[in-house]
């Protein structure tokens, strides 16, 4: 019990090694490797190179496979370029493996200290993160060596040399175990090394190791596919394009187990060496050989899911891919394109309030309520979908636009509901009563109204660029709005004194109105204090010159 309880502890630490260079490497050069994959589209073989320089940075041909998937569904790349970057991946994910399998261990206890020492010190930093890279190479590393310390005493017993036995010269099984093991341990990369280091002890045969390394090949694409089993066709279609090459290539390759050991075993002497390097000559067999049908894959693959026509008026989340969040900084600006989606939203709603103001739309009035509801939904979608990004893998920079986002989508909610508000209270004060505002009454509303659309687009200009001088200007015209507000709450009493008839019919609704407006007003203003904040250029009660840039003072309530 206890040699198995040291194999499966060792096993657990190659996994969170794996998973540590993974996060890490994607918290430090997430967006880089987003950029290079973007321009590696060229043509299929730049796309190929591009995932065998990514794969061998992430050490995880599947989050490669999630992050070209999520450019899929973008529609930044085609689909075939996609199957293209994944045939490097795999070829990416292999050269790891025969790098792995050296004799490294001296720099186990070095990458741990280096990295312990730079996390603990710099945890906030650039070399912080790559602290936590060294971290993880170092518990491979270190997991490498205790899996064959502990499999020699483990399968020295009888029972579970009869086991092993049961499965050998039994291809298929080789491979349906070796999948379920890729998939279970989330990492091929993993359980390749451990094969190896199993075939190292002789605990199984070298032709049974094959076979495993084979369905861990098999393995990782299944974990794609069921990853990304509730994102959009267009994301599910490329792993199922690589599902596809990998059954392919498992297929022509499974009869040639024998042939291979025949012809390579006089000259790799090391069992290690003997599995990694059929690993590696797998992947680059298939991927040169079958990166000339990525074409025809992808038809195949548009005839099994077909991308379904949606209806325009469709409220489904256009930017929430599911996929991406995998990749945090790709799930960010997702997450970012999605809020703005939501304040698209509460723009229509804005403007179409002063039309049921002017005209009595009722049925206006009922669409705008209902559209409501939808900025209700995407709230809660983009705030569900920001929880489940890993925080710790978010660096400084993100975990800020982060904060941000959640900021922007709670101030349009609130705005949506304002305005929902209103249009209920003109339904109810003004249209079913069959009252109206006088002319110079409707004029100022008019120009709060227009106020109100211009200072949206430029808030949401502002959460999109972070521009400094377009937040101080929006936070200027906080103040003009409501010396506006005060100004014509003013004007209108002095009608009432005048006993204008239509002002004294609606003063209470004038009076509440543009005080809502305010209110509107300040919420999309809020939108620029997370960054004046970031810049420094917030002062807690008082306006000082910093440079040539003015500092704005914090009236925050």
């Amino acid at each position: 019990m206890k040699h198995l309880l040291n194999l499966l502890a060792a096993v657990a630490l190659l996994v969170w090694g794996t998973h540590l260079v993974r996060t890490g490497v994607l918290r430090v050069f997430g967006g880089n490797l987003r950029t290079l994959l973007a321009r590696s589209m060229r043509n299929r073989f730049t796309a190929a190179l591009s995932g065998i320089g990514v794969t061998a940075l992430v050490q995880s041909s599947t989050a490669t496979s999630l992050m070209t998937s999520s450019f899929v569904g973008q529609g930044l790349i085609t689909l075939p370029a996609a199957l293209a970057v994944m045939r490097g991946a795999d070829v990416g994910t292999a050269l790891m493996s025969v790098l792995f399998s050296t004799d490294l261990s001296w720099l186990s206890p070095l990458f741990i200290f280096v990295g312990v020492v730079l996390s603990i010190t710099r945890p906030e930093r650039a070399a912080g993160r790559f602290g936590r890279v060294l971290i993880g190479l170092g518990l491979m590393l270190l997991a490498l060596q205790l899996v064959v310390q502990a499999t020699g005493p483990l399968f020295e017993s009888e029972a579970m040399r009869a086991v092993l036995m049961s499965i050998n010269s039994d291809v298929l099984l080789e491979i349906t175990i070796g999948a379920m093991l890729a998939v279970v341990a989330y990492s091929s990369l993993a359980v390749v090394l451990l094969v190896a280091a199993m075939g190292t002890s002789a605990v199984v045969p070298l032709d049974v190791a094959l076979g495993l390394v084979l369905g861990a090949n098999l393995g990782s694409g299944v974990l794609a596919v069921l990853t990304t089993a509730k994102a959009d066709i267009a994301v599910r279609q490329v792993t199922l394009g690589n599902l596809l090459f990998k059954l392919l290539g498992v297929a022509v390759a499974a009869p040639f187990v024998g042939v291979y050991l025949k012809y390579m075993r006089p000259h790799v002497t090391d069992a290690t060496q003997l599995v990694v390097l059929y690993h590696l000559a797998f992947n680059v067999i298939v991927s040169v050989g079958f990166i000339g049908l990525t074409g025809w894959v992808a038809t195949l693959v548009r005839r099994l899911l077909p991308v379904p026509q949606k209806p325009p008026s469709t409220t489904r989340p256009q930017h929430l891919d599911p996929s991406a969040l995998s990749t945090p900084s790709l799930a960010i600006s997702n997450a970012a394109r999605e809020a703005l989606h939501q304040a698209d939203v509460v723009e229509t709603m804005l403007i179409g309030m002063l039309s049921v103001i002017r005209n009595n739309d009722l049925a206006l009035a009922n669409e705008l309520r209902k559209l409501d509801d939808k900025v209700d939904r995407l709230y809660s979608d983009i705030k569900y979908y920001l929880t489940k990004i890993s925080r710790e893998a978010l660096g400084e920079e993100e975990s800020k636009r982060w904060t941000d986002i959640i900021s922007f989508t709670i101030n349009m909610e609130q705005v949506g509901d304002i305005i929902e508000r209103v249009i209920i209270d003109i339904e109810d004060k003004k249209i079913k009563p069959q009252r109206n505002f006088s002319e110079a009454g409707m004029a100022e509303i008019v120009e709060l109204h227009e106020r109100l659309v211009a200072n949206l687009r430029l808030g949401m200009s502002v959460f999109l660029n972070g521009n400094v001088r377009d937040a101080q200007k929006l936070l200027e015209e906080k103040a003009r709005f409501r010396d506006l507000e005060r100004a014509y709450a003013s004007t209108h009493l002095f009608r009432l004194m005048d006993r204008t008839a239509t002002s004294m019919e609606t003063s209470s609704l004038h009076i509440d109105l543009i005080s809502d407006l305010k209110r509107i007003n300040s919420h999309i203003c809020s939108i620029a204090y997370p960054i004046l904040d970031s810049a420094g250029a917030l002062a807690p009660s008082r306006l000082r010159e910093a440079h040539l840039t003015p500092t704005v003072v914090d009236d925050r309530p």
